[in-house]
């Protein structure tokens, strides 16, 4: 199972909020490259960069954190916030990103959406699910709809979609465990590559969604408050 830490990006700081409220916004570090050369050096390999500002904005606003981690680590990229237009998505790719996050816009733009999995391949477009008590949130989870995650996973798959990242933001920041009766109920219903998201605090944590089949499992606050030490392996 890939480990994937977060870096979460407002004013070119790296944060992190508390259920995507950014009334609780935490400053972790003024420079994000700083973090991710920290993660390099332990030995991870990907990182899921997201543009908190971006998503609030409707657009890429903070490219060029991208292109410094992606040119000046070897660390592989997935780039997530505010991901609206083709101009993003090609702003993300030249960049550095390896791979981009449509969640919001899946919900908006259906047709937009699949034109880039047609486009840049299931290799490059990752599904953002993210949920709140099961149905999907958008705008930065600041506004929810009445599609049921799971319904919105399976559809997306059979149009193509190879890898989900699946937030429970109930349980985002919380360290409280993730959502395991969800990911099971994914899997048992799709084949998607799904990526944990959302309440990881412990190594046990990491086990169960590795045993649940999990392709990977991203994790934010519990590194950047000390409860998961770097490096590690997973028995």
């Amino acid at each position: 199972m890939r480990i994937i830490p977060a870096i979460d990006i407002i004013d070119g700081k790296c944060v992190r909020l508390t259920k995507g409220d950014y009334d609780t916004k935490k400053v972790y570090n003024e420079n994000p490259l700083e973090v991710a050369k920290e993660f390099e050096a332990n030995g991870i390999k990907y990182l899921h960069l997201v543009d908190l500002d971006g998503a609030k904005s409707k657009h890429i606003v903070n490219h060029l954190i991208l292109k410094e981690i992606s040119t000046k680590t070897s660390l592989i990229v997935d780039f997530g916030g505010g991901i609206k237009s083709d101009d993003d998505v090609r702003i993300a790719f030249e960049n550095g990103a390896a791979q981009i996050t449509g969640g919001s816009i899946a919900v908006q733009n259906r047709e937009l959406f699949l034109k880039w999995l047609e486009t840049y391949g299931a290799d490059k477009i990752i599904l953002g699910a993210d949920s709140h008590h099961r149905k999907i949130a958008t705008h930065g989870w600041q506004q929810q709809s009445e599609l049921d995650v799971v319904d919105f996973i399976a559809d997306y798959e059979r149009e193509g979609v190879k890898y989900v990242i699946c937030t429970d933001i109930s349980k985002d920041g919380m360290m409280q465990g993730t959502s395991n009766e969800l990911y099971t109920e994914i899997l048992q219903r799709t084949n998607v590559k799904l990526i944990a998201s959302g309440g990881v605090s412990s190594i046990d944590d990491l086990v169960k969604v590795k045993q649940i089949g999990c392709e990977g499992a991203i994790i934010g606050k519990a590194i950047y408050e000390g409860k998961i030490k770097l490096p590690f392996q997973l028995p």
